[in-house]
């Protein structure tokens, strides 16, 4: 199971899709306030559709909140690492995580400011994957306490940003290709015809 984390969330109807997605995954979702609505809002509803009150939600208070939480379940890289080039940062990332995560899940920052594409990062099941609020993403000084595990998702020059709710299925989604989609459906059914 992956974790999806919404730092300060301010479109309702985001928060519903996102949840949505995290139902159809397996997926726990995590949401940190203050947030730009309240849970009950109409449009978080609409856009949950009646998939919300079977959706595993925790609402904390702050970011520190979050972190105190969750302290025993996810590993907090180390920021020490150095490197002569990217291509080497970037492989000496993924080993390093490794080693430090042990049993604890990484967290993984989804951000348009990072040097590593999210199909660079090495996904495990029960990993965490935060994204930033609307309007101006995850603050820089929390990106660069976690800088080995920033990911983008690639997008055409001059562009600011894709839509939260898209972003977080484009990434989730790649992690659980990477593992395997582990309780998932890989198969459909007619509804009317058989194959």
């Amino acid at each position: 199971m992956f974790n999806i984390v919404l730092l300060e969330p301010e479109i309702p109807a985001n928060t519903g899709n996102i949840g949505r997605t995290c139902l159809c995954t397996g997926s726990h979702l995590h949401l940190i306030e203050p947030m730009g609505f309240i849970l009950n809002d109409k449009n978080l509803k609409r856009a949950g559709m009646d998939y919300w009150k079977d959706l595993n939600v925790t609402v904390y208070d702050c970011w520190e909140d979050f972190v105190e939480q969750n302290k025993d379940k996810v590993a907090i890289l180390p920021d020490d690492m150095t490197a002569k080039d990217a291509t080497t940062k970037m492989a000496t990332i993924d080993a390093a995580a490794d080693a430090a995560a042990g049993q604890k899940a990484r967290l993984w920052m989804a951000t348009t400011k990072a040097l590593k594409t999210h199909d660079q990062a090495d996904f495990k099941d029960g990993d965490y994957i935060m994204f930033g609020k609307e309007s101006a993403g995850i603050p820089e000084e929390i990106l660069l306490e976690h800088r080995e595990t920033c990911i983008r998702i690639p997008m055409a020059p001059d562009q600011r940003s894709l839509n939260l709710s898209n972003s977080a299925a484009v990434v989730l989604y790649e992690a659980l290709r990477q593992t395997g989609y582990p309780g998932l459906e890989l198969t459909g059914q007619l509804h009317n015809h058989t194959w």
